[in-house]
């Protein structure tokens, strides 16, 4: 029996509160899959999410390739109908510094409509999602499902591929909804059509065997600090672009980003200017961007009157689609190895590259994906557009299932800091893509996709 919209609303209303204290649940879990982080609460979440999926019926299995656990879980489709992947992750990012939290990271708040607490939107929401779309079709779900749930994308994916390749019988489907991105607006749904990809790497410099005193040795003898201070101000130009050789883009002549809903989102202080040239979708989502994540150099209180014998920073490069991070990582290294000066000494090691990705727009998925958060968002029309961000694993989704469509969608808006202190999630957007996803299992199931 297919469910009506209506039967489909009032499901998915009932099931929103146990899809909220799922929520709650797994917020309370420090699943953070770092290293040096402890491993046990990514276990814990996963078993947690295989439980949640055990509840529906289905009969999960923890699973990994020598990195952090994944759960998946599947239902056989029905006769003639499609099968759909539904992609979520139930690792976060680390909240080691409580400064900015408003309220303990690892415990769910509402405030204001508003759930915050690491996870909430980051990647907990797909799940509950996924799982509040399944509950509400309970026994008469029209299509077939592969629940797939990471562990590790946080940290990159890095064994995700192997996950894949060993498991490929069990999570093949025509659809792939991954549930990890954000609308346009509180009240303005989305589909992501391009992703950054992603480079991080570390540069140490060295100029001393030791640290010596500033005043007697200052002057002739270049502290490392200084030395990187100059070589990180090569990498971008006067305005602000990246100024790497060999770091490609394009123009984006879609959707308009107008100055100050990007400012206004961001957090961009007063009187700050902005960086790079071009139109703020193309500098956000089709464009190289180059960032200074971290660097490690004696604490302001505790330095002494000396020369800094060695300084390290952390580069992340976000690549554009089209490009190719390897070739990006490489133009990044021979930057960084010809600018650094006074023959200071240079080591520049990659930590993580992943590859940008371009989805396709158009065909009968995206009309039922469209016709879906159109009603979920009470008439508002989806807004086709790109993310700054990265999820590289997509560039393998399509390598390995070329037949298959991904959509990507998600519970988050402008306003969830994801990755940043304070990250929350609007309960009202929340219970929209729930439907949403219920909505577009129904469509999806009048699809054609064999002949």
């Amino acid at each position: 029996m297919t469910l009506s919209e209506q039967d489909l609303r009032a499901a998915v209303a009932r099931e929103l509160p146990a899809a909220r204290a799922g929520l709650e649940q797994l917020v309370r879990i420090p699943s953070v899959a770092f290293d040096g982080f402890d491993p046990a609460p990514v276990d814990r979440s996963a078993e947690v999410v295989a439980g949640l999926l055990r509840d529906l019926g289905l009969d999960p299995a923890i699973v990994s390739a020598g990195g952090r656990p994944a759960v998946i879980a599947h239902r056989p489709a029905p006769p003639g109908a499609p099968t759909v992947m539904l992609y979520a992750h139930h690792d976060v990012q680390p909240a080691v510094d409580r400064r900015g939290w408003t309220s303990d990271p690892f415990e769910a708040v509402e405030r204001d409509g508003r759930l915050y607490g690491r996870g909430t939107a980051d990647d907990r929401s797909g799940i509950m999602a996924h799982v509040a779309a399944l509950r509400a079709f309970g026994e008469d779900l029209p299509v077939g499902v592969v629940v797939f749930v990471e562990g590790e994308e946080e940290y990159g994916s890095r064994t995700l591929p192997a996950i894949l390749r060993e498991h490929a019988g069990d999570v093949r489907a025509d659809v792939i909804v991954i549930a990890d991105s954000t609308n346009w607006d509180i009240g303005v749904p989305a589909l992501t059509t391009s992703l950054r990809g992603e480079v991080n790497c570390y540069v140490e410099v060295r100029t001393l065997e030791s640290a010596v005193h500033s005043g007697i040795y200052g002057g002739p003898a270049p502290d490392a600090l200084t030395v990187l201070a100059r070589l990180i101000a090569t990498l971008h130009d006067a305005d602000g672009s990246p100024a790497v050789a060999g770091l490609t883009g394009y123009d984006h002549t879609g959707l308009d980003y107008p100055e100050q809903r990007f400012r206004r989102q961001s957090g961009m202080l007063d009187g700050v200017r902005l960086i790079g040239a071009g139109s703020i979708a193309s500098r956000n989502w089709t464009q190289p961007s180059i960032s200074v994540l971290g660097i490690d150099a004696p604490p302001t209180d505790a330095a002494p009157n000396a020369l800094v014998p060695t300084a390290k920073a952390k580069i992340g490069v976000r690549v554009a689609p089209g490009d190719d991070a390897e070739a990006a990582w490489q133009a990044l290294r021979t930057h960084l190895e010809q600018h650094t000066p006074w023959g200071a000494q240079v080591t520049v090691t990659l930590e993580y590259a992943g590859q940008p990705s371009s989805l396709t727009t158009s065909g009968p998925v995206h009309e039922a994906a469209r016709a879906a958060l159109r009603a979920a968002w009470d008439g508002a029309e989806p807004v086709d557009m790109g993310l700054g961000g990265s999820i590289p694993f997509i560039a393998d989704l399509q390598a390995l299932y070329p037949g298959a469509t991904i959509l990507v969608t998600g519970a988050e808006d402008p306003y969830s800091r994801t990755h940043s202190p304070d990250e929350s999630l609007d309960l009202r957007e929340f219970g929209r893509i729930c439907l949403a996803e219920a909505l577009l299992l129904r469509n999806l199931a009048d699809v054609r996709f064999h002949p």
